[in-house]
């Protein structure tokens, strides 16, 4: 059989098999079919289908067909961070300034603490960090880890639960704001290659000098030229940024950060995220799950999952009590908003892929951050439905918004 007729068997099963666990499971509630998607990724990885069925494995996802489907799955993620970048929204924090500033502080520092100190733990043991790092870099990234919440899924989870245009929502999308910019700035500072400085800061210069005119082009062209000029424009930004040892992802993220929501038709960006998400982001969960490794000991992976998630929950609902108690928050309020930003699907699997990629952490650590990132997001939806239903006096939301991309404004 051929090259081509197993990369198509290959993508038969990466659509078909989450699919069906999703509609014939009903997980809607508990775990979306992009949880589900993440899920099968790791399934489907060496650890467990490499392990159960290795033959059939070893057929269909050769060296050529994982080739061929790292190109989609780059692709894909790059887009879908470039959206994230654009989708910030920085000037409703800053109207907010205090609120924002203290809730998004507190809320990413805390867990940031003590996922760094369960780092420094498993910096003790060996297998855990990369051989090409150093131990600030692993503690750093690690407990960032720990602290990241998940834009753009925060936005699926909340339009679910009909709670995107309340005003409570416009905060939490505030907060998940700050936090998403501080996620991006420490990544480029853990990767920050000090031998190779005066090329990054070089690319940082040169990045800063070409938007300003590029942001000028794109304020005066219409607003089908503006579609066109995206992809050239992330092209662009993430090979300067890998190119200076900054990763492409790292790159992927400015193109969106420096662009303004406002020049492209909301619907229509909407509708971009949800066919990526859709169409290319599965074939990166697959690549994700092919990257899971349990020979440092399945128990010990799972062991480090469970630490990593007790610190990240329990240090992402201590920080927004702290900011409850300061502001003045009406009781629940810190629950719903502490659960809700618990959500880490995606952002942080992009954030861990970058550390794999740079050596910082090893395939075990891989795997433990991809089980608790799972972990995290599960759990939202189930604790937060009955919270926000007896703080905002409503019933829970019973719709299956997560079929389809959100569709509400984040505008306030």
């Amino acid at each position: 059989m051929g090259v081509v007729e197993r990369y198509l068997i290959a993508l038969a099963v990466i659509f078909t098999l989450p699919w069906l666990v999703w509609r014939l499971g009903r997980t809607d509630r508990w775990a979306p079919l992009v949880v589900v998607q993440i899920l099968a990724g790791i399934v489907l990885g060496p650890g467990l289908l490499g392990r159960w069925l290795p033959e059939q494995h070893a057929f269909v996802l050769t060296p050529e067909v994982m080739q061929a489907l790292n190109g989609v799955a780059w692709w894909g993620v790059m887009l879908f961070v470039m959206i994230a970048g654009i989708e910030l929204d920085l000037r409703q924090a800053w109207r907010h300034r205090r609120e924002s500033g203290i809730t998004a502080g507190l809320a990413l520092g805390v867990p940031l603490l003590l996922g760094s100190a369960a780092a420094l733990a498993l910096v003790a043991a060996p297998g855990w960090m990369g051989a090409a790092t150093q131990p600030w870099q692993f503690v750093l990234g690690v407990g960032m880890s720990c602290a990241v919440t998940a834009l753009p899924i925060l936005l699926l989870l909340m339009d679910k639960l009909a709670l995107t245009r309340h005003p409570l929502g416009q905060r939490i999308l505030r907060y998940a704001s700050l936090d998403d910019l501080a996620i991006w700035a420490v990544l480029a500072l853990i990767l920050m290659d000090w031998e190779r400085v005066g090329r990054q800061a070089g690319f940082l210069l040169a990045f800063g000098l070409v938007t300003a005119g590029f942001r000028q082009l794109m304020a005066r062209v219409g607003q089908t030229d503006r579609w066109y000029l995206l992809p050239v424009w992330l092209a662009a930004c993430s090979f300067g940024a890998d190119w200076a040892g900054l990763h492409f992802m790292v790159g992927a993220f400015l193109a969106g950060a420096v662009l303004d929501a406002e020049w492209f038709d909301q619907a229509r960006m909407d509708l971009l995220r949800g066919h990526v998400l859709l169409v290319l982001m599965p074939v990166f969960f697959l690549s994700t799950g092919l990257r899971t490794n349990w020979d440092t000991g399945g128990w010990e992976v799972v062991a480090a999952a469970a630490l990593l998630l007790a610190v990240s929950v329990a240090g992402k609902l201590a920080g927004v009590h702290l900011a409850g108690r300061l502001l003045g928050w009406r009781p629940g309020e810190a629950g719903v908003i502490g659960w809700l930003l618990q959500t880490k699907a995606l952002i942080m699997i992009i954030f861990a892929n970058v550390l794999l990629d740079r050596a910082i952490i090893t395939n075990a650590t891989f795997t433990a951050l991809l089980l608790m990132a799972v972990g995290s997001t599960m759990l939202s939806i189930p604790v937060v439905e009955p919270r926000l239903a007896r703080l905002l006096g409503r019933a829970p939301a019973q719709d299956s918004a997560l079929e389809g991309p959100a569709k509400a404004s984040r505008s306030a």
